[in-house]
């Protein structure tokens, strides 16, 4: 029955639950996320993300107390605000968005979130694009680039995103295998990069690198141009590097597969091996290189060729469930094209923003602000799941009335945008007062609009 299908057909096999729960049957077991989790965390943006501390000023104690504290919060957030809703809906995070706030909204709001996903996973190209350019003799982009700098740059980009597209395709099982073969060997190759540096940086002993540390690495003292970066800099950073995925409930795509919710504590896996011990390599890296923080040419500065294909690999193994959560959020706007048709398109859109350098070379502000900008989402999809029952609300208001637009969502997401850019604090701090802000909008307009605005008789 099988000999008979076109290859359209085989593709629109690969089926991702796109619209309905994860069955019992298709669960995955406690390996597939801690290599999941450890796959996408050790990754091509670690080689970004540790440079830019170092540019940025970080004192060495801030960034070892700050990255210990940050990264706990967010493996909290994981495991205690976006997995228990997962494993209970077993749905993905854009079809509960519309069950709460009805198509209307989620139409829009898909669409931003695929946008910043597509973009975010472009930097994720750019830099596995920075070392397959190396035998190439490709120029790297620098810390000012914002376009293509060269058409060798925008050849190389298109190759790359060429191929994590088509691992996108194969959806979410495939992509947790490739993590789970590709974490530890990624993993050891950025500590031996960094470890193999260190006596370039004065270091020979264990007792000569808290010195150098201090003295040569996390100096406390920006680069010209760059903003100076405390130890709450690198707390709120390291909480909300993710906070799209955790507190933003993005991640529901990807724990909604969990047998329990416990599974959301294997992000420590992706936390403490990426978001601390390689972004703690990858600052060696730079101080070693002089500042330079081109990926490509610092991790083969300290591992050669194969800190190279690290590169490239831990860009790949990024950018495949970035990829992956933007098709899942596009094709609840496109009901009529399958899965892979929107992972198609969306690497498509990535591959073109992966040519502008500036999304790698300002990721820290970037990421900081895509965060922000999907975030008031999940706290809606929170305050519906955990609080309205609890005030005595009907849970998936706008699904049980049939509406297609539910302004309690539409004016909690707008007005927490138009308060946080208007809360006098640094773009890094301002998504944790605008969660709360978010919960108590939708509340107080889910409770209008519940008990006022519809007759109480008429709720269900």
């Amino acid at each position: 029955m099988g000999k008979g299908k076109t290859f359209t057909e085989k593709l629109d096999a690969l089926y991702e639950f796109d619209r309905e729960p994860v069955t019992k049957d298709k669960l995955q077991g406690a390996a597939n996320f801690m290599g999941l989790y450890a796959g996408e965390h050790v990754a091509g943006t670690e080689f970004i993300i540790g440079p830019l501390f170092v540019t940025h000023g970080v004192t060495a104690l801030d960034m070892f107390l700050g990255l210990l504290i940050g990264n706990l919060l967010a493996v909290l957030s994981w495991a205690f605000i976006c997995a228990p809703i997962a494993v209970r809906t077993r749905l993905n995070m854009y079809w509960q968005a519309r069950k709460i706030a009805g198509p209307g909204v989620t139409f829009v709001y898909n669409i931003v979130n695929a946008l910043m996903f597509c973009f975010l996973a472009g930097s994720m190209i750019s830099v596995a694009a920075t070392a397959v350019g190396l035998p190439l003799g490709m120029k790297m982009p620098s810390l000012q680039d914002m376009y293509p700098n060269s058409v060798q740059w925008v050849l190389v980009v298109f190759v790359v995103g060429a191929v994590v597209t088509v691992l996108a395709i194969l959806g979410f099982e495939k992509i947790s295998e490739f993590g789970k073969i590709a974490a530890p060997w990624m993993f050891l190759v950025f500590v031996a990069a960094a470890i193999a540096v260190l006596p370039m940086l004065g270091v020979h002993s264990l007792g000569d690198f808290w010195a150098a540390a201090n003295e040569k690495i996390w100096t406390g003292v920006p680069v010209a141009g760059q903003s100076k970066f405390t130890i709450w800099h690198v707390i709120f950073f390291a909480w909300f590097a993710n906070l799209a995925m955790h507190l933003g409930m993005a991640d529901m795509s990807i724990l909604r597969y969990a047998k329990k919710w416990q599974y959301g504590f294997f992000s420590a896996f992706g936390m403490y091996l990426g978001h601390y011990v390689a972004w703690l390599a990858s600052g060696i890296l730079c101080a070693a290189a002089l500042g330079n923080i081109a990926p490509g040419p610092i991790a083969y500065l300290g591992a050669g060729v194969a800190g190279a294909i690290c590169v490239i690999i831990a860009g790949w193994t990024t950018a495949n469930p970035t990829i992956y959560r933007a098709g899942l959020a596009l094709q609840t706007v496109t009901p009529n094209w399958s899965r892979w048709k929107m992972t198609l398109a969306v690497g498509v859109i990535t591959t073109i923003a992966a040519m502008f350098p500036a999304l790698m070379m300002k990721l820290l502000d970037f990421v900081a602000f895509y965060g922000l900008l999907l975030m008031p989402m999940g706290a809606v999809i929170f305050a519906d799941f955990w609080l309205l029952p609890r005030l005595g609300l009907q849970r998936h208001f706008a699904e049980v009335k049939k509406l297609i637009f539910s302004w309690p969502a539409a004016l909690a997401w707008l007005v927490t945008l138009v308060l946080a850019f208007v809360i006098p604090l640094e773009i890094y701090f301002k998504a944790l007062p605008g969660w709360f802000i978010t919960v108590l909008i939708f509340l107080i307009a889910s409770y209008i609009e519940q008990k006022v605005v519809h007759k109480p008789a008429e709720v269900k």
